[in-house]
């Protein structure tokens, strides 16, 4: 009878150091999808703080283009916002989706941008603006990066809280899928160009 209470003790024991080992395993890769896409959130920061100041810099010289650099302001609030959401809830398939939009709406408004900036010499040759579009190009760089580490850490996790043990406690301690950050339009897709050469 004693040997039978301590089998089943042993039993409970290993079933519980299993599940402690399982949730911690999730909670890990959870963590890991949220360190990810606070990356991408301090570029995004960076771009929507570098946007203002290359408008400032080219309000100067682009007189006759208000609208379009009032879309990109209007772009950047949405943006802005946006990401906000997603800050609160990381990896929910709304907020990502919210964001994607946002980010969408306000590359196609830099790209009218940077397509109208070509017909003004001055603001080419523009130190500032010089300096501006490289510290932007880079953003740019470090924002793919840190998209493809939060999508990578995505599919670690989803594929953790889909897969057997993970699904079990996944269904139980509420471990919702996270959504990537996909790009919305294939304009999206082209690298930045931006040239003040």
């Amino acid at each position: 009878m004693t040997s039978l209470i301590l089998t089943a003790l042993g039993l409970l024991l290993l079933l519980g150091l299993w599940a402690v080992v399982s949730y911690n395993g999730l909670v890990q890769v959870r963590n890991a999808c949220k360190n990810a896409f606070s990356q991408i959130d301090v570029q995004l920061k960076r771009r929507y703080d570098l946007i203002p100041n290359l408008m400032e810099t080219a309000k100067a010289y682009m007189h006759h283009e208000r609208d379009t650099l009032e879309a990109i302001a209007l772009a950047r609030t949405a943006a802005l916002a946006a990401r906000e959401e997603v800050t609160r809830h990381p990896g929910e398939a709304a907020a990502m989706q919210g964001l994607a939009a946002a980010e969408s709406g306000l590359g196609a408004s830099m790209g009218r941008f940077w397509g109208l900036s070509e017909s003004y010499p001055e603001l080419r040759s523009n130190q500032n603006m010089m300096q501006l579009s490289e510290e932007l190009t880079a953003t740019e760089n470090k924002i793919s990066f840190a998209r493809q580490s939060y999508n990578d850490a995505v599919m670690k996790y989803n594929t953790r809280i889909e897969s057997f043990p993970g699904n079990l406690f996944a269904g139980i301690f509420r471990f919702i899928a996270a959504t990537p950050f996909e790009v919305a339009e294939d304009h999206e897709r082209a690298a930045v160009k931006v040239s003040f050469d």
